[in-house]
This record gives C-alpha cells, structure tokens and sequence, in this order.
C-alpha cells in the first residue's frame, strides 16, 4: 500500500509544480491576496472627513472644535459659513460629519443652561456611521464633563471628580485594532479557497486528460487514490500558509501567543475536511468548468456564514445551525483561541470535536462517491 501511495503522490506532486504558472498560483497567490486584503479589510474608522459650521465663533466654540480634531478620529477639512451648505456637501459625499455649533453656544455654557450641538454624519454606510457618532459623543461627553466641573469650581465648591468612573480595558487586542482581527481570519479565507478550488479540479482533471484509464488499470484502492490526491495538496497548503504567516508576521506584526505545533495540527484537519469537500465535488462533476462553478457556489456562503464578516450570534436561528456544516466557521474559532487568546484543547475542544467530525464526514462521503468506473 505505501509503495502505491507513494507512487501516487509523485505523480501528483509533478502534475501539480511542473507548471510555472501553477506554481506561482499555489505559493504566491494567497500570500498576494493576504497582502492586499489585509490593508483593505479594516473596521478601524479614522481621519473620518468632516466640516464644520461655527455659528458662536467663540472662545468656547473654538475649544469644542480643537476637542474633536486632537485625537485623530476627526479631520476637519472645510469651514461652512451657512446651513444651507450642509446638504450639498452631504449630497456630494465630500465630507463624512458636519458638525454644527449654533449661536449663542458660550452665552448658554456660562448661564449653565443647555448648550445644544449638531453632529450630521453620512448614513449611507451604517457601521462607519455609528462608530463616527460613538466618537463624536464621547468628545462631547468629555468636554461637557469639563466645562461643568471648572463651573462648579468657580462657584465657590470644592474641586470633586465625577461620581462614576468607567475604567476601560480589552483583553487580548488592547487596542482595538482590527489587523489583529482580520489577518488571521484572511488566512483561513485562503487556505479554503485555494485548497477547494485546486483540489476539486484535480480528479475531474483525470477525465478530461484521460489519465484516469491509467489509473483504472493499477491495483490503487480508493483510500489510497484519495489519499493520494490529499497528501500533495496539504502539504502545499501548509507551506502557503507558513510563508503567510511569515508575511504577517513582519508585515503586519501578528504573533502566534498559543502552541505553534497545535495550531498546525489543527490547521490539518481543517484542510482535511476541506479537501473532502473539494474531492466530493471533484468526483461528482464530469468537467474542470464544472468543478470551479460548483467550488464557487460553496465557497460564497462558506465566507459568509463563518464568522469572518458578520457575528454568528446576530444571524437567524436556522441559519446559526446551518453554519455548524462550515469548517470555516469552526476554524475561526480555533485560530483566534490559539492566535490571539493562546488557549488550548481545554477550551476548543467543542470546535475541534465539530471540526474532526465534519472532516471525517466529508472524506467519507469522498470515499463512496468516488468509483473506479468511467462513469
């Protein structure tokens, strides 16, 4: 069996690198598309373009504005001199946020009455939108607080601090930036793509060649034709996903805090089960054309449905059931527990149970789709 085997994986390992092109598909392409992605995909809302119109041109008016520019969330860009310049400017998308200060802003201020102030975003895209709303009340809130212990102080009171505190802290990504979030999770994206599309081409390539009659006429058994079809292409995908871990490595600066060798172990059942995935398509479909359509419907939901873009939790019930078929899902949740959390088996096991369970299913499904036959 293992002569066999190995045989096998020699044929399948010169098929697949012997083509320069192929090769630059195999190793360069995801770390490529890591790459650029990488610094597409952020959630990190900053230098949100903004303008202001100033109806108080006031001391205090002045410092409000300085509030919103000193943090970096907020990049004034354009001075209003009227209302009716706000909705053009929102119309033509030149600006994220107006804020608006009306008159008489610093005569309220000092009477301790309510000092109004108008922050209008762009809602067109809704999560930019809230986050720039977030930040704009907190600088409010903060200036707010200010101004009104300073009254407090000159009124003649003892100088006292607020009576609740929030004390802020995130464990695992203190600073909330989203590379941590997203190149790991990028990762997994190209390892299910490049390991379903590249897999599930590769029995249905047999066909069309008419390299599958050959193989019809050896003693190979279908285990061993599945495993030989698997192996080569696990091992290009561990080494696809060494290099990018690599390049996030010092590109991006992501650190693997967990045990390297679990998280490799587990990364090859997740490649299992996806090569199970690629070889049931491979063995049902009669042309390449077929193969990649079939991988594309697949992968779409798989990227959606995994937790990558959108939380789990805030999905309909059946479609939260539904993802339990998704090894992609499963992975996310062991990568991030060993990646950015360093936990181990005592904490994933429920992950690596679905996972081990989908990847045997999967490959079992291969093994009885797959027949010796030309048909």
């Amino acid at each position: 069996m293992i002569k066999r085997i190995k045989q096998m994986l020699i044929k399948e390992f010169l098929q697949m690198l012997r083509d320069r092109r192929m090769r630059a598909v195999i190793f360069g392409m995801p770390v490529i598309q890591l790459v650029i992605m990488s610094f597409a995909l952020t959630t990190d809302v900053m230098n949100i373009r903004t303008a202001v119109l100033d109806m108080d041109k006031t001391p205090s008016s002045r410092e409000l504005i300085d509030e919103f520019t000193g943090g970096g969330y907020f990049k004034i860009i354009k001075t209003l001199q009227s209302e009716a310049d706000i909705k053009d400017l929102l119309d033509r998308a030149g600006v994220r946020a107006v804020i608006h200060i009306p008159q008489g802003f610093e005569s309220d201020l000092k009477s301790g009455s309510t000092a109004p102030v108008q922050v209008l975003t762009d809602g067109t895209d809704s999560n930019s939108t809230a986050i720039a709303q977030g930040y704009a009340a907190g600088i409010i809130q903060g200036y707010s607080n200010e101004k009104l212990m300073d009254q407090l102080q000159k009124s003649g009171m003892p100088k006292m601090k607020p009576p609740v505190e929030t004390v802020e802290r995130a464990f695992f990504n203190e600073n909330q930036e989203s590379r941590f979030y997203f190149v790991p999770s990028l990762i997994a994206v190209m390892l299910f793509i490049f390991s379903l599309i590249l897999t599930s081409i590769s029995i249905v390539k047999e066909k069309e060649i008419g390299t599958i009659e050959q193989v019809m006429v050896t003693p190979i058994r279908k285990f061993e034709f599945i495993l030989g079809k698997t192996i080569p292409f696990m091992l290009t995908s561990y080494i696809s996903m060494t290099i990018m871990l690599i390049v996030a490595f010092f590109v991006f600066d992501i650190v693997i805090k967990g045990n390297i060798f679990l998280f490799y172990l587990l990364s090859g059942l997740y490649l299992f089960g996806n090569m199970g995935v690629a070889l049931i398509i491979s063995a049902s479909a009669s042309t390449q054309q077929q193969a990649m359509l079939t991988s594309f419907l697949i992968l779409m939901p798989c990227v959606m449905l995994s937790g990558f873009m959108f939380p789990i939790k805030n999905m309909p019930d059946i479609v939260q059931y539904a993802t339990w078929l998704n090894p992609m899902r499963w992975y996310l949740e062991i990568l991030r527990g060993i990646v950015m959390k360093d936990v181990g088996l005592a904490v994933l096991w429920p992950a690596v149970a679905a996972q081990a369970t989908l990847a045997v299913t999967f490959i079992s499904i291969a093994w009885v789709k797959f027949s010796k036959t030309l048909s």
